[in-house]
């Protein structure tokens, strides 16, 4: 089982109200807020778990959710949690570095584009631990790995993509030209293309996560010269842009949440592939608990609930819905494309 290919990116408003106390870290050039979750044992060492990122914690989209997860991850376990948000590259050894001279039990890096680093510090600090999500190494004794199934999920948006489509063209915006990214491109267009082989895929990259305006000029440009009528993205900020320009070109067109189950936040979200990064943190914590951490990678998929179909928006009819369930049997079982 390979998903090494897997990508970066809400549902930080779920968790918001667990982070209960604010303290500052002395973290140059970020901005740190530390937060304290109940339960746990008081008669031991409180843990300790801290997330980097180098966007936002609110981005709406991937660092949102791997930040909820962290928060109520801790919550269950009776951690206590610190992020450090919008770091520069420059600065991720020196921010994961502080957090291990500050004995953090755990440091999570919400994406492969910061393995090499991890990797870097963790060789440095043998003792320390780190998590990367969406990569897949086994063999570092102090490194786990948390991965969704992106081809799944990139199916799973493009079967329902396909099935919604009235004119027969969608579009897809990636942030940067990741592997996992990729992995999502592909299962998106071979199983949109597996209900009607019609359909026209037109993707396109931002260059960035975070670059509201760039989804909307891409998006714009896709409808206007493709008359793309459903989209799914994996930017993060450049998918709140994608999606203003679908419901500013009005008419019946559709976008594809993820990674968290966001059909609400925008008219124009008619379902969302669903990312469980709780599920898969709960593992890395319940290793470093049982004192059996690293040289693993965590799995999430349709099969395990670590991916899932969410909310459906009204705009997705009764028969829409059959056909697609039957079709995500398909994917889960891997017979569907």
């Amino acid at each position: 089982m390979d998903y090494r290919n897997v990508s970066r990116r809400g549902f930080l408003g779920l968790f918001g109200a667990a982070a209960a106390t604010t303290a500052g870290l002395s973290l140059a050039g970020c901005d740190d807020k530390e937060t304290s979750s109940g339960g746990g044992d008081s008669s031991k060492k409180t843990k300790k778990v801290a997330m980097f990122l180098d966007g936002p914690v609110n981005d709406g989209g991937w660092g949102a959710s791997c930040y909820g997860a962290m928060v109520e991850s801790a919550k269950q376990h009776g951690w206590e949690t610190a992020y450090s948000e919008s770091v520069a590259q420059a600065d991720w050894v020196s921010t994961m570095q502080n957090y291990v001279d500050q004995g953090y039990d755990l440091i999570v890096a919400p994406g492969n584009q910061y393995t090499a680093d991890v990797k870097q510090v963790a060789k440095d600090n043998p003792d320390a631990k780190f998590c990367i999500f969406n990569d897949e190494i086994s063999d570092v004794a102090n490194i786990e790995c948390t991965i969704p199934n992106t081809i799944q999920i990139g199916q799973l948006a493009g079967a329902l993509a396909g099935l919604m489509t009235k004119t027969k063209s969608i579009g897809f915006i990636g942030g940067v030209e990741l592997d996992t990214t990729k992995n999502k491109i592909k299962g998106y267009t071979e199983a949109a293309k597996k209900v009607d082989s019609s359909i026209q895929v037109t993707t396109a990259y931002a260059g960035s996560f975070s670059d509201a305006a760039k989804g909307k000029e891409l998006a714009s440009g896709m409808i206007s010269t493709q008359n793309i009528d459903v989209m799914f993205g994996d930017a993060s900020i450049v998918d709140t842009g994608a999606r203003e320009a679908l419901v500013a070109a009005g008419g019946d067109r559709y976008d594809i949440g993820q990674p968290g189950d966001i059909t609400k936040d925008s008219p124009c979200i008619i379902c969302s592939v669903v990312t469980d990064n709780v599920k898969m943190t709960n593992e890395v914590l319940d290793d470093i608990e049982a004192g059996k951490f690293g040289k693993k990678t965590v799995y999430g998929d349709l099969s395990n609930g670590g991916v899932a179909v969410g909310t459906y928006s009204d705009a997705v009819s009764a028969d829409v819905k059959s056909q697609y369930e039957e079709i995500v049997k398909k994917i889960s079982d891997g017979s569907f494309v």
